[in-house]
């Protein structure tokens, strides 16, 4: 294995979980009022993709965070009921788009159950591995899947970036308390 390569048994084990200290047999927090505090945190938004056996699929995700440097890890969730959950957990490949302030219609797009996602006016072209690449996202990367790991009604994927690709400067598009904005610099 060259430097920087991540073998998937090496990813995550049992006995890699972290103690919880007086684990006490506490209910967890209703479904309604988990989602009333993280209501009230911002999200950067982006979009997931991957190719299927006959076509590409992508949804949105607030749920992505840069999990280690060394090597390059990220992390996203996908909803199991979400259509392209099944295409997701099977590619090898998948992108990831980061959003700009002015692609609201973009998220939505893909946000949107039953919708076309790639059709005009989304456009992407194939990129490395045949992922789907969307135009004028001011950041992308190609991700190796190296984890899937189930989590309640997700699956939380780990993928190492293998390419990078920058775009047009442009404040982020965030997700805050049911709307989509922005923040400055």
């Amino acid at each position: 294995m060259s430097h920087g390569e991540i073998a998937h048994h090496h990813v995550w084990s049992p006995s890699a979980r972290c103690p919880v200290a007086g684990a006490a047999e506490e209910e967890p927090l209703t479904e309604d009022a988990f989602r009333g505090v993280f209501r009230t945190h911002p999200a950067g938004v982006a979009i997931i993709t991957a190719m299927g056996e006959r076509q590409p699929v992508g949804f949105t995700a607030t749920s992505l965070a840069s999990v280690s440097s060394a090597p390059a890890l990220l992390s996203f969730g996908v909803g199991r009921n979400a259509s392209s959950w099944a295409t997701v957990c099977a590619a090898e490949y998948v992108a990831v788009h980061l959003l700009a302030h002015d692609q609201q219609e973009l998220a939505s797009t893909f946000a949107r159950s039953g919708a076309n996602r790639f059709a005009p006016p989304t456009r992407w072209s194939a990129g490395p591995h045949g992922v789907p690449l969307l135009d004028g996202v001011p950041a992308a990367m190609v991700c190796r899947k190296v984890y899937d790991l189930p989590a309640g009604d997700h699956t939380v994927v780990i993928a190492q970036p293998i390419r990078a690709y920058q775009g047009r400067q442009a404040r982020p598009l965030v997700y805050l308390d049911g709307h989509y904005g922005s923040v400055s610099r």
